[in-house]
């Protein structure tokens, strides 16, 4: 997958679980909770549906490195491989 085709699908994800929030306005380095008023339930959907769509296991240790877009975009890439 490319990063353009793994942005679109977290943008995806992310939209399921805060309907409220428009995909066109998340910056790349906009805080999760902190800046887009994500609580600890919707994140732990996100990962949630992240982990069905990628089938990747996403351990609790990894959470940090899922805090913006960037940062999460860049865990997947990683995590998925060439």
């Amino acid at each position: 997958m490319t990063r353009n085709e793994i942005r679109a699908a977290f943008l995806a994800d992310m939209t399921e679980v805060a309907p409220d929030l428009d995909p066109a306005a998340i910056g790349e380095t906009d805080r999760f909770q902190d800046d887009l008023g994500l609580d600890s339930m919707d994140f732990l959907n996100l990962v949630s549906a992240l982990h069905k769509r990628f089938g990747l296991p996403i351990p609790e240790a990894d959470y940090s490195r899922l805090v913006t877009l960037a940062m999460a975009l860049d865990y997947l890439e990683e995590a998925l491989g060439p």
